[in-house]
């Protein structure tokens, strides 16, 4: 014999490949509010994205989720001229409207605001916010973060602007759903250089009266930069006022430098809105709506799904996007993960925080039984179960 391979072992060969490939799993498929499953297609009618680069994923920190642009994101506000504050101050008590008057009397004072403030703890972290009217409090930040729409969007929908600096502090993420201790989940909508020196964020008047802030306690002032005096505010607001002036940097003596150093240039202000920069940092964001769940689930389905996006769909049942919801499914599970509006089962920014409303809907978020149940919902085939927790635990200890 020529040492050929046999008719019958080829086929046997070709059975075994198509038993290993169609162990991949399916796609989630609701009708009538019941959860089926597409496992059983033919492997061939399946995304190609359940079979193909598994072996060697890219690093997530490095791969950039990819939608359509957002319309409503991005610099180009409505002429807003900035006019930031120059100092800012708490007072002991709610400022009545003489206080407020004779602020604004102060010599060099142009423009006087009056805001809510209170602090909060996020998973026992501290953090002190201003509640604003979103209208009236644009003009009071930065020119970049005045100019961005989605800024004041966010705050409208009740979601949190963070400090960009408290973000990279605490190691906050854009677009993460973090739950206040004793009250509601504010969703971290964007993140900006506020020039508010001691205050992490801002959240919307109705947000801030929500958690109980005490109203009308925060000052600010506008003027000619560094002619504010601190002295005059501290007297007008009384005993127990405490009082920042943001501008002190500006009125100090400059540093001497050495002949040889040249000095630094000023970092242009960034405002960073709505959506993650990575796909690890979206799953990480998105596991935040279902507490319990760890981000690895939901990047061991995108992987197994779509290889995070790069083969979509749609598949031979009609599966969709980087998650591969079934448009019934996505009707019933899908999310605006970022904030603009719109639903979109092709774009991750909604895909993947759909995914993890689905599973926490099978009370994912119990873990054990629960969650390999959930995962089971997801696609009727415990084969697909126990290879989404094995990639979970490969990218558990990548990323440790």
């Amino acid at each position: 014999m020529s040492g050929l391979p046999t008719v019958r072992a080829v086929m046997l060969m070709l059975v075994a490949v198509l038993a290993v490939v169609a162990a991949a799993g399916g796609v989630v498929v609701l009708v009538d509010g019941d959860v089926l499953s597409s496992a059983q297609e033919p492997v061939r009618d399946r995304p190609r994205a359940a079979t193909q680069q598994e072996s060697a994923p890219p690093r997530l920190d490095q791969l950039v989720p990819t939608a359509e642009p957002v319309k409503d994101f991005g610099a180009g506000g409505p002429g807003v001229t900035s006019t930031p504050a120059r100092v800012l101050a708490i007072a002991a008590g709610t400022v009545p409207k003489e206080t407020r008057l004779a602020l604004a009397k102060l010599k060099h004072v142009q423009k006087v605001t009056v805001v809510d403030a209170g602090a909060v703890k996020i998973s026992g972290t501290g953090l002190n916010l201003l509640a604003v009217d979103p209208s009236g409090f644009r003009s009071w930040t930065p020119q970049p973060v005045a100019d961005q729409p989605a800024v004041w969007s966010a705050l409208a929908r009740g979601e949190l602007v963070a400090e960009a600096g408290t973000m990279r502090r605490f190691g906050m993420i854009l677009g993460a759903v973090y739950q206040v201790d004793g009250g509601p989940r504010l969703r971290a909508a964007a993140s900006a250089s506020l020039g508010l020196t001691g205050v992490d964020g801002l959240v919307s008047a109705d947000v801030g009266r929500s958690l109980g802030f005490a109203q009308g306690v925060a000052v600010l002032l506008h003027g000619k930069e560094g002619r504010i005096g601190e002295a005059g505010v501290r007297k007008v607001l009384g005993k127990g006022a405490q009082v920042v002036v943001l501008d002190a940097a500006a009125r100090a003596p400059k540093q001497q430098q050495p002949a040889q150093q040249q000095p630094a240039q000023e970092q242009p202000q960034q405002v960073s809105v709505g959506r993650p920069g990575s796909y690890l940092e979206l799953y990480k964001a998105s596991a935040t709506r279902c507490p319990g769940l760890s981000w690895t689930v939901l990047a061991a389905i995108g992987q197994v799904e779509s290889g995070h996006g790069r083969n979509n769909g749609p598949s031979s049942a009609g599966a969709l996007g980087p998650m591969q919801f079934m448009p019934a499914t996505w009707k019933h599970y899908g999310v605006d993960g970022d904030g603009d509006g719109k639903k979109d089962i092709w774009s991750p920014y909604d895909a993947v925080p759909g995914a993890a409303n689905y599973l926490c809907a099978n009370k994912a978020g119990q873990g054990g039984e629960r969650l390999r149940k959930a995962i089971w919902f997801y696609n009727h085939s415990w084969d697909y179960v126990n290879k989404v927790m094995s990639i979970a635990d490969a990218y558990a200890k990548t990323y440790a």
